[in-house]
C-alpha cells in the first residue's frame, strides 16, 4: 500500500481515484471545487478543497510525505505546470502529471514531472492500432519504441511450435506468454505449440510487429 496525493478531480482524476481505491492505496485528494471534493470522499482516505498553485496550501499538505503525487488537472495547463513545479520544489518524491499534447508533455518534464501520462494521445494510438489491424487485440506502450502486444495467433502459425517459427531470430520479437481460456502461461519453450484458440503476448517494436504479421 502506498500513500498518494491526487490533485485534480475531473473525470480523469476521479477514474484514477477509483482505481487507487480498488488497489487499497491511501489517497489524499485535492481540488479547488467543493462539489468535486464532496463527490470523491467515499473513495479516498482524506480530501481537501484548495488551490494547488498556492505554495502555502501545498506546503501544508506535507507533499514530501507521499510516495507519489499525481497531477490530473486537465482544463488549465498553466495550473498543472505551476502545481508540478511547486511539488518538486517542496520535495515531492515522485511527481506524475497529465498532459493533453506532446508539447505539454515536454514542458511538464522540463519543469519537475518525473513522468507524464498522455491519456488522449495514448487512447488515440490504441484506437488506431486496435481497430485497423486483424491480429492486435490490445497493447501496452513501454516507451517510444517498445510495446507489449496481445495478438491472436495467425492462421499460418497455428499447429506450429515456437521453435519452428523462430520468431526472435527472424523478427526480433520476444514471446512472453501464451493465453488460452483466460489463463496465461509464461513458460514458453521451443516446443510450445500454438493453436487457433490462443492469443500471445509479444514484446517488440511496432515496425517489427508490422513486418511479422504483415500489418
Amino acid at each position: 500500500m502506498k500513500s498518494v496525493l491526487l490533485i485534480g478531480l475531473g473525470r480523469f482524476g476521479r477514474s484514477v481515484a477509483e482505481k487507487l481505491n480498488e488497489l487499497n492505496h491511501q489517497i489524499m485528494a485535492v481540488d479547488i471545487s467543493e462539489a468535486r471534493v464532496n463527490e470523491i470522499l467515499p473513495l479516498v482516505t482524506d480530501a481537501q478543497i484548495g488551490d494547488a498553485t498556492n505554495e502555502a496550501f501545498l506546503r501544508s499538505l506535507g507533499v514530501d510525505n507521499y510516495d507519489v503525487c499525481i497531477v490530473t488537472i486537465g482544463e488549465n495547463f498553466q495550473c498543472s505546470l505551476e502545481t508540478t513545479s511547486l511539488l518538486k520544489e517542496l520535495g515531492a518524491r515522485k511527481v506524475v502529471s497529465r498532459a493533453s499534447s506532446e508539447v505539454q508533455r515536454k514542458f511538464l518534464l522540463r519543469n519537475g514531472a518525473d513522468d507524464v501520462v498522455y491519456p488522449e494521445g495514448q487512447l488515440a494510438a490504441w484506437t488506431a492500432i486496435r481497430h485497423t489491424t486483424d491480429h492486435v487485440l490490445d497493447y501496452i506502450a513501454l516507451d517510444s519504441e517498445y510495446s507489449i502486444y496481445d495478438l491472436s495467433v495467425p492462421p499460418e502459425w497455428q499447429g506450429k511450435t515456437v521453435g519452428a517459427l523462430d520468431i526472435r531470430k527472424k523478427y526480433g520479437l520476444n514471446l512472453l506468454a501464451v493465453r488460452e481460456n483466460g489463463n496465461s502461461s509464461i513458460v514458453v519453450t521451443s516446443d510450445t505449440l500454438l493453436r487457433a484458440n490462443q492469443t500471445i503476448l509479444v514484446l517488440g517494436k511496432w515496425k517489427d510487429i508490422q513486418k511479422c504479421f504483415r500489418i
